[in-house]
This record gives structure tokens, sequence and C-alpha cells, in this order.
């Protein structure tokens, strides 16, 4: 397993995800934070994209993914966004956190985060 990590952080995104009657109607703000396991020796050698992964793909996949979802559970949404990244792309393993701010009164924040390998969706 690489000790090679590539950080996406603060990446925030618009869905209906929720339970309540409100949160089913309106868009609610979602914070994707990631770190995606690869080598990324070959990249640093060569200094060619084509030799990494290209983690501008990867957010537009996972906007896409969050944004066209409509799920009612926080651990849904984020073992998605894990199996996209983990098969469509080559990422050994990813961490990845999902928080939605204002789900919980007095609350800043609620947050999911979990860690997957590829192994987990095979």
């Amino acid at each position: 397993m690489s000790r090679d990590k590539i950080y996406i952080e603060d990446l925030l995104v618009r869905a209906i995800l929720g339970i309540e009657p409100h949160e089913r109607t309106n868009l609610q703000d979602i914070i994707v934070n990631l770190i995606l396991y690869v080598d990324i020796r070959k990249a640093g050698i060569s200094d060619q994209i084509d030799d990494c992964v290209n983690y501008r793909s990867i957010k537009k996949r996972i906007f896409k993914l969050v944004e066209e979802s409509q799920f009612f559970l926080v651990e849904k949404l984020v073992n998605e966004i894990a199996r996209v990244i983990l098969t469509e792309y080559p990422v050994e393993k990813v961490q990845v956190r999902v928080d939605k701010p204002g789900a919980l009164r007095f609350a800043k924040s609620v947050g999911i985060e979990i860690e997957r390998t590829r192994s987990d969706f095979e």
C-alpha cells in the first residue's frame, strides 16, 4: 500500500440529502474531504499528467455524483463516493469525509468519515 497521499479538502457541493420533508426539497451544503492513497513515484519522475491520478477529474466526478444524488443518509453518500473513486480511478485506498453543516441544531456540522480499499468493492 502506498504511503503517498493526495488531499482534496473542503469541496463544497449542494444536494438533496436527508430524511426530513424540507431536506427532500431544498438543496443543502455538503462538504467533502478526500485523502487518496496513490503511488506518485512515476509521475514524480516523469512530470507527465498521464502518469498520475487526475484529481481534477475526480473532483468533477464527485460533483456530478453528489449533485445528482438524492440519498436519505449521509452514510450512503459517503460510501458511494468511496465506491466511485476506487472503481473508476487508479486509487489504492481512500478516506472520505462528508459533512452536512446545520444538520443538528446547535452543532456546526455532522460528519461521517470512512476508509475503504479497492477490495471493499470487488
